[in-house]
């Protein structure tokens, strides 16, 4: 494919060349998408089925051609990211090693955790129950090759803001910057929020890792809120450790 995808047409925001996000209604989680020649990588698959369905008939009408996604990659176990999941059915689905037994055995938590949070019972009950474990659990990195020098690398930087982190750096071709989605490790529309699953003490090492595997020039893209740079990441870690009480 040798044309972009009309990103700011769709309502999505580009990144760098064959790289783009949205920031979805309701919780203002991001998804990403970056798109190659022979693959498509989804980043997040929404807060629901129907959110879910709505993002992967998006990203086919972005990518064209009658191509669609056909690998999806999961930051973390939390419903606003994973409820989408199963309508991604037939893609390849990566996500940090041991996030299954949350999907699997922790489902009913993130169905109630859903439900306090706002999204419908029987939505997030249907969500839940279609849950299954990624065939992929990415352990260490794991670099996806999606054609015409569009590459994905899948790194298990965590723990930190759960048990289970994964970043997703995007490598668009020509020179453009490194695209680094964070998931929630980062926060740019509050303060990054800790909840019982998190991993306070491992947070701040989490973030040096993204920034070690990003760069100074790397576009970073939290979780929530809007894109930062190196800097935000850096000041963001600092506040952390001090927060935490670790170095």
């Amino acid at each position: 494919m040798d044309v972009e995808p009309a990103w700011e047409a769709a309502g999505w925001e580009r990144l760098a060349p064959r790289v783009g996000r949205v920031r979805l209604p309701h919780w203002d989680c991001t998804a990403g998408l970056v798109v190659g020649d022979e693959a498509a990588l989804m980043v997040e698959a929404g807060s629901s089925l129907a959110e879910g369905a709505a993002l992967r008939t998006r990203a086919r009408e972005l990518i064209g051609g009658g191509r669609r996604v056909t690998h999806l990659a999961l930051t973390h176990p939390h419903f606003d990211h994973v409820f989408g999941a199963a309508a991604f059915a037939g893609v390849q689905v990566y996500a940090a090693v041991g996030i299954g037994t949350v999907l699997t055995a922790g489902r009913e938590e993130l169905r109630a955790e859903a439900v306090r949070h706002g999204l419908g019972a029987d939505a997030a009950a249907e969500a839940a129950d279609l849950l299954r474990a990624p065939r992929h659990p990415v352990s260490g990195e794991w670099t996806l090759d999606l054609g015409g020098g569009v590459e994905v690398l899948l790194a298990n930087v965590g723990p930190g803001h759960t048990a289970h982190d994964l970043a997703v750096l995007a490598h668009g071709p020509g020179d453009a910057p490194e695209v680094v989605f964070c998931g929630d490790l980062v926060e740019e529309s509050g303060e990054p929020q800790a909840g019982p699953d998190a991993v306070p003490e491992r947070w701040p090492a989490a973030l040096d890792r993204l920034l070690a595997l990003g760069g100074a020039d790397a576009v970073y893209v939290p979780g929530h809120g809007a894109v930062v740079d190196a800097a935000f990441v850096r000041a963001q870690r600092a506040t952390l450790a001090a927060r935490f009480g670790v170095s």
